[in-house]
């Protein structure tokens, strides 16, 4: 079925067009998250973009002398885009990948002597990490057989 356009005056916006027609209005923190990209990694492309972006902070909390805290933080961050960003067929992609990201941004500024130090210091960063990770990919999951049920009991 088609959806019919209708037609707006001159200058408006849709949010006064909605306005008018008292049409459902969506909260802006709604809105701002349909305008993030959708796109759907491969297992790999989950792995190389993980990877990346935990080199590329290690590089940058090095300069800034170490920093352990924003390190994990970034590592929290990076481990919620590449569970949310796995295609759905590679879920398991997202949790398996986060801690092999971990270890080789930690690799590429530290050394491999200091690298196993280091990974029993930020433990409780890997584990959240790890953990935000494996809760995203267990809701989508959950998300995706709830959606398949559905369709069957139409």
């Amino acid at each position: 079925m088609a959806r019919r356009r209708v037609p707006r005056p001159a200058g408006a916006t849709p949010a006064s067009a909605r306005a008018r027609t008292g049409g459902p209005r969506r909260a802006p923190l709604l809105v701002a998250l349909g305008r993030l990209p959708r796109p759907r990694l491969t297992g790999l492309g989950c792995g190389v973009l993980a990877t990346s972006a935990m080199v590329v902070a290690a590089w940058f909390c090095e300069l800034l002398g170490g920093a352990p805290t924003l390190y994990g933080v970034l590592f929290v961050l990076a481990s919620v885009a590449a569970a949310g960003w796995v295609r759905p067929a590679e879920l398991i992609c997202g949790p398996i990948a986060a801690p092999l990201a971990f270890a080789v941004g930690l690799l590429a500024t530290t050394g491999p002597m200091n690298t196993v130090t280091e990974l029993a210091l930020r433990a409780p960063w890997l584990f959240v990490g790890t953990g935000v990770a494996l809760w995203i990919a267990l809701v989508r999951k959950g998300l995706q057989l709830l959606r398949r049920r559905l369709r069957r009991g139409r």
